[in-house]
């Protein structure tokens, strides 16, 4: 197959940016076939490179032995490293690679040492999960965890967060992209905040890293967690964590194996230096071989290129959204992206979803408890959610706003 950093094409005139060539882009995503797949927040359709590097893996371990195949693969899977600290600007050795999301986000949450008062400052979208693990060790160590208040756009207030800094924390935890508002959280100044104030920055990149550019040191983050198989296009089951170098060495993680630790004496062991100590031994051959090609094929169309198309589409599709009668668009915040949530009048929104889904048409749903400090401030029970990809049509936004008007 064509390396995919060929299927750009420029528009004359000086200065134009990549334009992604939807058409090759459907020809490679087997799925576009099929359905109108609007549920990339979720999980994208893979390309078809992807599968085929995940299935090759699998067949040779079929063949020779799942050990005797990661010997063989080894330059694979160390790929996978290398391709994602090209793509979010870190070394290698700050990268872990896990199973998912949560779990890159937990293994550096759950490493920090908190005390009795230590502060944890979150935000107002911060996800289910996220605010389940905040409060579960808020209640066995005695720290406290604040929200930090939000401004008129819906977005964390930063004179509220400074002046909660000036106070002491003990860790900052910010959603780059929430799961149900729309909107970017400003990760950046939140990262120039923190570190003026000394304050380490945990970052989940779940929804941001394949959608748009993401890079660590310009974000001022000191770990981020994102996915596989959202916006990167990669395996379910696969995710990683960063783990910058100035702060690996002051974090153990919750438990070790003896991938992330030797056992140096009877009676002794060593954490191995890196990221990795965040990993264990047994692992998803197959996934990390994927992931690494997933990361390569969003490298090869541009992340400048991706947001471009990903964020026009969503924008059109607010626009289309708000001329169907009966249906609000319910996005906030002042830069938006690929997601795009709405309710309909008098329609659950599991119901919605369910009836475009009978219509060919992938949407999904976030229900209160994924967003409970937003969506009950909001007053609403749950949301629509439509989130786009750089290979999804405009024909596609058609079909839905007119499916959704048969619904409303």
């Amino acid at each position: 197959m064509d390396r995919p950093g060929g299927a750009f094409r420029r528009d004359a005139g000086p200065g134009r940016q990549p334009v992604i060539d939807v058409e090759r882009a459907r020809r490679e995503t087997p799925g576009c076939a099929h359905v109108a797949h609007l549920n990339n927040a979720g999980s994208a359709l893979p390309p078809a490179a992807v599968t085929d590097a995940v299935v090759g893996h699998l067949r040779l371990e079929e063949r020779i032995g799942g050990y005797e195949a990661a010997d063989v693969a080894a330059p694979e899977v160390e790929r996978a490293y290398t391709a994602i600290a090209r793509l979010i600007g870190c070394a290698p050795g700050e990268v872990a690679v896990v199973e998912n999301a949560t779990r890159a986000w937990d293994m550096a949450f759950y490493a920090f040492r908190f005390r009795p008062g230590d502060r944890i400052l979150t935000v107002r979208t911060e996800y289910a999960s996220n605010v389940i693990a905040l409060l579960q060790v808020a209640s066995r160590t005695g720290s406290v965890v604040e929200v930090v208040e939000t401004d008129e756009h819906g977005l964390p207030s930063l004179d509220h967060l400074a002046r909660e800094l000036e106070r002491g924390a003990a860790l900052v935890a910010v959603t780059h992209v929430p799961t149900h508002s729309g909107l970017v959280n400003p990760a950046a100044e939140i990262g120039a905040l923190a570190r003026a104030a000394g304050v380490p920055y945990l970052l989940d990149a779940c929804q941001s890293v394949g959608q748009l550019p993401v890079d660590v040191a310009g974000i001022g983050c000191d770990m981020l967690a994102a996915t596989g198989r959202k916006f990167l296009r990669g395996p379910r089951g696969t995710g990683f964590l960063y783990v910058s170098e100035r702060l690996v060495e002051r974090l153990e993680p919750p438990f070790l194996d003896l991938h992330a630790a030797t056992w140096t004496a009877p009676g002794a062991y060593e954490i191995r230096p890196d990221a990795r100590r965040f990993e264990t031994w047994e692992t998803n051959y197959a996934g990390k071989i994927g992931l690494g090609v997933a990361v390569d094929y969003a490298l090869g169309w541009g992340l400048a290129a991706i947001e471009e198309r990903v964020t026009a589409l969503a924008e059109r599709l607010r626009a289309q959204l708000h001329e169907v009668p009966g249906v609000t668009v319910r996005d906030a915040g002042t830069r938006r992206c690929g997601i795009v949530t709405f309710t309909v009048d008098g329609v659950p929104a599991t119901e919605v979803s369910r009836r475009l889904r009978a219509a060919g048409i992938n949407t999904s749903v976030s229900p209160m408890e994924y967003a409970r400090l937003d969506l009950a401030a909001r007053g609403l029970p749950d949301l629509v959610r439509a989130s786009v990809h750089y290979y999804n049509t405009e024909e596609e936004l058609d079909r839905l706003c007119a499916a959704l008007g048969r619904v409303s």
